[in-house]
């Protein structure tokens, strides 16, 4: 909160840089404290099911008085299926494989805990991205650059993959993995005001 101001501690309970670079431009600067929970999907469990329940998992795991707990987590879904951080450059290059040359849509779930009151708000945003077609040369330099490490998509928007894109429909933070709109209207459900945490 701004100086002088008595309220909750804002917490991040996630180790992206691009979450924290995200909300440094809109000038918040949240405490970080990641939360370990297990990623794996359910059995038949829906990719934009996932994201949200992961999100309240993360948002509820390792909380202490006095928090407001943000946290979130995208995946992105080429149809149907979930991919999220590909497991070594191999299957980075499968994933970009499949995505070139087609639509696929970027899901994230947000999730802001207040401990304090045991409210929890919650929110699933999805964003429609269009791939070029990309050669085997352009898959290789790309995973070569070991951006696509960490990755949900194996790529990564605000980086060279930015090349690759040729059309958004919806939010563009959403896809760099965070939709800061539809962030800052969760805060407005639980009664507070996101500009308020920035220093």
């Amino acid at each position: 909160m701004s100086e002088g101001v008595l309220g909750p501690q804002l917490i991040l309970a996630s180790s992206s840089p691009r979450r924290r670079e995200l909300l440094a431009v809109v000038g918040v600067e949240p405490t970080i404290r990641a939360a370990d929970v297990d990623e794996n999907p359910r059995p038949n469990e829906r990719p934009l099911d996932l994201v949200r329940r992961l999100a309240v998992e993360k948002a509820r795991t390792d909380f202490r008085p006095g928090e407001l707990r943000l946290a979130a987590d995208t995946v992105v879904i080429h149809q149907g299926q979930a991919f999220g951080k590909p497991d070594d450059d191999e299957d980075a290059a499968r994933m970009l494989r499949l995505l070139s040359g087609e639509t696929h849509q970027v899901a994230s779930g947000v999730a802001l805990f207040d401990v304090d009151s045991d409210r929890l708000e919650s929110v699933v945003v999805t964003t429609d991205v269009v791939f070029s077609n990309l050669s085997e040369d352009e898959i290789a330099t790309y995973v070569g650059s070991t951006e696509t490490r960490g990755k949900a998509g194996a790529y990564a928007i605000q980086g060279r993959a930015a090349l690759f894109v040729t059309e958004i429909r919806g939010s563009y933070s959403n896809v760099v993995g965070l939709p800061l709109a539809q962030t800052y209207q969760l805060f407005g459900r639980l009664g507070f005001d996101l500009r308020s945490f920035g220093s």
